[in-house]
């Protein structure tokens, strides 16, 4: 960022981006008062996480700690704040998509693919805990990790949750990617794909980017098509699951199915 562009940026931003920014330019400047000041504050945080554990920090100092990795010589506590009032919770900060974080000042590639990597690494810890488990018996576990794939994308995602004669994941598959508010279902599909992974149930899953999780009537129109073309070929149906970003709704739960 050039002079003229941070004279700018100081006219524009928010305190908190203001104090990233003043922090830069003190140490560019060598002031001994300001990395005093940050590598101090780390240490005391990095205490506490040790001593108390994470219950013990917010959410923006948990993300703090990450970012201390990112960028080493920095006051970062201005950065975590300011991705926390943008995205609206830490889970949506690791759910955003790349080009929304870059727009936050502070957040280069280096903030952005660290963010990516530490969402990669929870969703597959989450689909590691429901495969080759009974699914049903499992099922909030099911719905965490249904939630983290989905909750936060941009665009409708239909996904596939097959599963054996024990009701046990054999594939989850994401299979259409659509628009904000549509995806194309194609039920032969569906059904093709479930007997090619000789699959005995499915449980659909697809998220709404708008936030509400209740099902439309084309949603429930759909499904209702997928059960009546899979009970001839012995495919059961468990359940159609919408995902929002505060929330799910289950057909099955709904009695619509």
């Amino acid at each position: 960022m050039s002079i003229s562009d941070e004279r700018q940026f100081f006219g524009e931003a928010s305190p908190q981006q203001k104090g990233l920014l003043a922090s830069r330019s003190a140490r560019r400047s060598g002031d001994p008062r300001i990395q005093k000041y940050y590598e101090g504050h780390r240490q005391r945080l990095r205490t506490r996480f040790s001593e108390a554990g994470a219950e013990a920090l917010s959410d923006y100092e948990l993300l703090e700690l990450l970012l201390f990795r990112t960028i080493p010589r920095a006051d970062t506590k201005g950065l975590a704040k300011t991705l926390i009032e943008a995205f609206g919770s830490i889970a949506e900060v690791f759910g955003a998509p790349p080009h929304r974080l870059r727009e936050i000042p502070g957040a280069g590639d280096a903030v952005v693919q660290d963010l990516k990597l530490v969402e990669a690494i929870m969703k597959r810890a989450l689909r590691a805990q429901v495969q080759r488990k009974h699914v049903l018996s499992s099922w909030m576990q099911v719905l965490d990790y249904c939630r983290a794939t989905m909750a936060f994308e941009e665009r409708e995602q239909f996904r596939i949750l097959f599963l054996d004669k024990k009701n046990c994941l054999i594939r989850d598959e994401c299979q259409q990617v659509g628009t904000v508010d549509h995806t194309p279902v194609y039920p032969r599909e569906v059904i093709g794909r479930a007997l090619e992974l000789s699959a005995s149930a499915l449980i659909l899953v697809h998220n709404h980017p708008s936030g509400d999780p209740n099902p439309s009537r084309a949603d429930i129109e759909m499904t209702k098509l997928i059960i009546t073309t899979a009970e001839p070929l012995g495919i059961t149906v468990h359940d159609h699951i919408i995902i929002g970003k505060h929330g799910h709704a289950s057909m099955k739960g709904m009695s619509l199915i």
